[in-house]
């Protein structure tokens, strides 16, 4: 079992792999004295779990174990380790294929890297499983900007070739959390669904496109130079498997504007210092701007699918055609949703905490 570390003093280590007994996380550098439950990590692992028509059929009950750091409802102050069991495995399938990598999986790299010793099942720790670990983590963070008033929401505004064309508020895209909705608008909601399925009709798959806002953030959040706001969230979303690109604000958009419709004026707006526009999605010279940070994250088609794709064979270096088995989802980014707000929230809090902007003890138990 492997582990990976992100953050700096709040730290984000997730450990497993998709066919092993479980994935988890463990938090450190979570301030003392914060409620939290499983309650407060469940509720989020729930919306990235599988099943329903739009994810794999896979059907893990992803219930959360918090396993330390916690005492009577609140954090202690130590690492905070948590934990789903992977109860409904079925290796079968990659055990026939292991020595046939499949298309746009890891899963050639992974056997040159580590000489044929890779987890092959299920992709091991590169697999999309992973990213329960990361919702465990983001559901600690959530919890601890939500005393600060930060909150971190997002929903899809591409599902392959069709787009969001209105402008959402941001009431809508929590509205949108609670029904269950992928999107802000239901018409285009209906719109991405029906594409969905179309390509899983087809035994194909298909990419989209999540948004990600980051609300009621102070000023001055980021570490120059290497630990930027947009180079911290950069690095944390494309850990995320299956991510191809991000933009901040009006990102690739700017590259065909002049400075004067870039640029976003400053004005004074309920006694503040606040931007007109926010085509720089919240963010100068990697710094807050106390403007809403918004940035989208581009997720490529499930790679695993049931069309046939032509693969080698690595024992013998011979072509050979492949169609992928197993349960798989047809639109990965879907799912993906939860965990692009999962590490927005650890850089957030990572960052916030090293600016001395959350204490490192809330509240004092002490009766002093």
């Amino acid at each position: 079992m492997m582990s990976f570390g992100f953050g700096k003093e709040f730290r984000l280590t997730v450990f497993g792999e998709s066919h092993g007994a479980c994935v988890g996380a463990v938090v450190e550098g979570c301030p003392a004295g914060i409620p939290l439950g499983e309650k407060d990590i469940q509720r989020e692992l729930d919306r990235r779990r599988p099943g329903g028509r739009l994810a794999s059929s896979r059907g893990e009950a992803d219930r959360v174990r918090l396993l330390s750091g916690i005492l009577n409802g609140q954090t202690n102050g130590g690492p905070i380790a948590m934990l789903v069991e992977n109860q409904d495995v079925d290796s079968s399938w990659y055990e026939e294929n292991r020595h046939l990598p499949r298309p746009g999986h890891s899963d050639f790299p992974a056997y040159v890297k580590y000489g044929g010793m890779n987890d092959y099942r299920g992709g091991g720790f590169f697999s999309g499983r992973m990213t329960a670990s990361l919702v465990m983590g983001g559901a600690v963070a959530k919890r601890l900007l939500s005393l600060s008033g930060v909150k971190v929401i997002g929903h899809i505004v591409q599902i392959g070739g069709t787009r969001l064309l209105k402008e959402v508020g941001d009431q809508d895209i929590e509205a949108a959390a609670l029904d269950g909705a992928i999107c802000a608008d239901k018409e285009a909601s209906r719109e991405f669904e029906g594409e969905i399925e179309r390509a899983a009709e087809e035994g194909d798959s298909i990419g989209g496109v999540v948004e990600c806002r980051v609300l009621n953030l102070p000023e001055g959040i980021g570490e120059p130079f290497f630990d930027s706001v947009e180079a911290l969230i950069a690095h944390g979303v494309f850990s995320i498997p299956g991510v191809k690109g991000v933009e901040f604000g009006a990102g690739f958009g700017l590259a065909a504007m002049r400075g004067s419709e870039a640029n976003d004026s400053f004005v004074i707006r309920d006694g503040k210092v606040a931007t007109e526009t926010n085509r720089s999605g919240g963010v100068l010279g990697g710094l807050t701007t106390g403007m809403p940070l918004i940035f989208r994250v581009a997720i490529k088609p499930t790679p695993s699918i049931r069309k046939a794709q032509r693969t080698v064979d690595l024992r013998t270096g011979n072509e050979t055609v492949l169609a992928v088995g197993g349960r798989h989802d047809p639109c990965i980014a879907v799912r993906a949703l939860p965990v692009v707000e999962a590490v927005a929230a650890v850089c957030i809090a990572d960052l916030m905490v090293r600016d001395g902007k959350i204490p490192r003890r809330v509240g004092d138990q002490s009766g002093n």
